[in-house]
């Protein structure tokens, strides 16, 4: 079971699963849903390593370092702790 979290709270979902309803219950606000808005924006704070590798299309739309597009991320395993 993985855990997405921010400061005040967290949800569980199944590792291996895209993290956008985990995302839109912490609160994360969403757009287009496919990555092109830039309205999902959060920046990973701890536990990027527990994350599937960006695509190359999340690199061309500017996710770079600890930047990710929220409605694109998958959670591999474990704990990651966002800020939007």
């Amino acid at each position: 079971m993985a855990i997405l979290k921010t400061a005040e709270k967290q949800v569980e979902l199944a590792d291996g699963s895209p993290i956008l309803d985990a995302a839109k219950e912490l609160g994360v606000p969403f757009g287009c849903h496919s990555g092109i808005c830039g309205t999902c924006h959060i920046e990973v704070e701890e536990g990027m390593e527990n994350l599937a590798p960006k695509t190359l299309e999340e690199m061309d739309l500017g996710c770079q370092g600890q930047d990710w597009q929220a409605c694109q991320v998958v959670i591999d395993e474990g704990t990651v702790t966002i800020r939007y």
